[in-house]
């Protein structure tokens, strides 16, 4: 049994996988991106609501101190100070509109110039809560919200100054602008260096859970691919095992696999019709308790050194037959790994049959050219002496002995010429003539032609013959010697009350099959194979060519011709005829 290898064998293509990776990386990118830029949306408009609430706050403080009367420049800055202290606030701070920083929650900063490059004028103007990102060489970056900032009716500086309407209209708009209300612009800086941390640590796990979707996709991808690999993997297995095992059961030869203990783990219909024994009754068994000596014995032959055997036997039958068997036994090994043994066999009788008969035609076709030959030159004395004997009778016509003995010679004569003619139809090439034929009715006539003698011993015959006419292409003559040769075989082979059967099958893919068959004495089983040989024969005024020129008819029409025969229980001529035919 082949050796199975651990793990699943993947049918896709690599490029199936680098495909998916490219369809699926920039999708999940996008999500991450798109999440981190929500994140930093989200932050950014959380310090601005938190700027703007601490604006609102700021002024509504400083409108009611303002309204208290007793609000002044220190309760300002202390109201920057405390506001200051709030977490994440870096720092606060009130300028007019061209940046002088009129209050600010470190001192230090009070009277210094701010924002120079903002247009505070036109942020007066405006009532919309500004923003900006401010960065820092060293430490966080700042986010800065500023807005006006008007806290009517009066404002004292810190300088101790008092702010009103007309002190605006007079410090920041010497020329007189009537319509411009008295505005400051408040800045508020906050400290971003929590969220940055909130944020890149939502960004880290941001981008952790891209990789984990993108390998989770990867995977996901993969086992489908991997799914329908397995899926095709099987397919293609459950096809190869069908097709492999169709074929291995199918097979014209025996097949027995055991496995590295001996055991049998396969045994084809082959195998169970050569060694009769089913399959139910070996599988799973040791080789030597079920398989029979001269298969065993081979088994233990083959080493590293001959893996490979072949070998003819004879196999005894538990019904008592033999048969020649020609077997090919191997070791199963992978990897220096013995996985077991392999028996494949064939049952050879058909091919030693055949073999015999090749034999035979051969040995038929070398005495055939030797016969014509020695029949040329004993033909012409043969003539001779007839010649002489038929003198000799006319003259000694008185001589009663002499009348005899020319007799005979002439009888004697006859009879070696009627030989020889024999001898040269056998030796020369034969010339077929064949047309349509009706078998049937051949066949019913040639056994008219024996039905005296069949009659006078009684002998019964059957015929099981096809219903309708067939007609077959072959040469009516030389096919009816061959049955009359057949027939008084038969006849003289049986007793009284003998049985001679005819059965005659067409098959339209392989031609014609006779049978004729007795219940005669039978013939020897060391004669069998020599029965079509030229002068071959057990009976006393035999010549022995009959059934060799039989032979040769048959081969001539391309069919074949064997006998089974059992002694005391009659004979068999099978004769087969590749014809084509039709019915009528």
């Amino acid at each position: 049994m082949p050796k199975l290898r651990s793990g699943l064998l993947l049918t896709f293509s690599p490029w199936i996988v680098i495909g998916s990776v490219i369809l699926l990386v920039p999708i999940v990118i996008y999500l991450a991106l798109h999440s981190i830029q929500k994140q930093k949306e989200d932050m950014e408009k959380l310090l601005i609501e938190k700027g703007a609430a601490l604006i609102r706050s700021f002024e509504a403080g400083a409108r009611t101190g303002v309204l208290g009367m007793s609000w002044g420049g220190l309760q300002i800055q202390k109201l920057l100070v405390e506001t200051a202290q709030q977490p994440d606030i870096a720092y606060l701070m009130i300028t007019d509109l061209e940046g002088f920083v009129l209050a600010h929650n470190n001192p230090a900063m009070i009277g210094k110039l701010y924002a120079k490059n903002l247009n505070l004028t036109e942020i007066a103007r405006s009532k919309t809560l500004l923003y900006r990102e401010i960065k820092n060489k060293q430490g966080p970056d700042t986010f800065e919200v500023l807005r006006y900032f008007s806290p009517s009716p009066g404002f004292i500086t810190p300088f101790g100054i008092s702010i009103g309407n007309d002190w605006f209209k007079s410090r920041f708009h010497p020329m007189g602008d009537e319509n411009l209300p008295s505005k400051f612009i408040i800045f508020i800086g906050l400290d971003t260096e929590a969220l940055e941390k909130a944020r890149l640590a939502d960004a880290r796990n941001t981008f952790i859970t891209a990789i984990i979707l993108l390998l989770v996709g990867l995977t996901g991808i993969i086992s489908l691919l991997i799914a329908q690999g397995y899926r095709q993997t099987r397919t293609s297995l459950s096809q190869i095992k069908a097709f492999s095992d169709t074929l291995v059961e199918n097979m014209p030869m025996g097949l027995i696999a055991t496995d590295n203990k001996d055991t049998i783990i396969f045994y084809n219909h082959v195998a169970e019709s050569v060694l009769l024994r089913p399959a139910t009754q070996v599988y799973g068994k040791k080789a030597a308790q079920v398989l029979p000596p001269v298969l065993t014995k081979l088994l233990k032959v083959i080493t590293d050194e001959t893996p490979l055997l072949e070998r003819e036997i004879i196999l005894r039958q538990e019904n008592g037959h033999s048969i020649p068997l020609g077997i090919s036994a191997t070791m199963l090994m992978e990897k220096n790994v013995f996985w077991g043994h392999v028996l494949l066999f064939r049952d050879l009788t058909e091919v030693k049959r055949l073999k015999k008969e090749i034999d035979l035609s051969q040995r038929l076709a070398s005495l055939g050219r030797l016969a014509a030959g020695v029949a040329h030159e004993i033909r012409n004395p043969l003539s001779s002496i007839k010649g002489f004997a038929t003198y000799f009778k006319e003259r000694y016509q008185d001589v009663p002995d002499d009348q005899k003995i020319a007799d005979i010679m002439i009888h004697e004569v006859e009879r070696l010429n009627r030989v020889i003619g024999q001898l040269l139809d056998f030796a020369h090439p034969m010339k077929l003539r064949k047309k349509p034929v009706a078998l049937v009715q051949l066949i019913n006539d040639s056994l008219k032609m024996i039905e005296n003698k069949a009659k006078e011993k009684q002998i019964e015959i059957v015929k099981n013959l096809p219903a309708g006419e067939l007609v077959v292409e072959l040469d009516a003559d030389r096919i009816n010697q061959v049955l009359l040769n057949v027939y008084l075989n038969a006849i003289e082979a049986m007793n009284r009350k003998g049985r001679l059967a005819v059965d005659v099958k067409a098959d339209g893919a392989h031609g014609i099959f006779i049978s004729i068959s007795d219940n005669g004495v039978g013939i020897k089983k060391e004669d069998i194979a020599k029965i079509f040989d030229p002068y071959f024969t057990t009976k006393p005024a035999g010549t022995g060519l009959g059934l060799a020129i039989v032979h040769q008819i048959i081969e001539y029409h391309g069919g074949t011709i064997h006998v089974e025969s059992s002694q005391e229980e009659g004979s068999v001529v099978h004769i087969s005829l590749p014809v084509s035919f039709s019915t009528q």
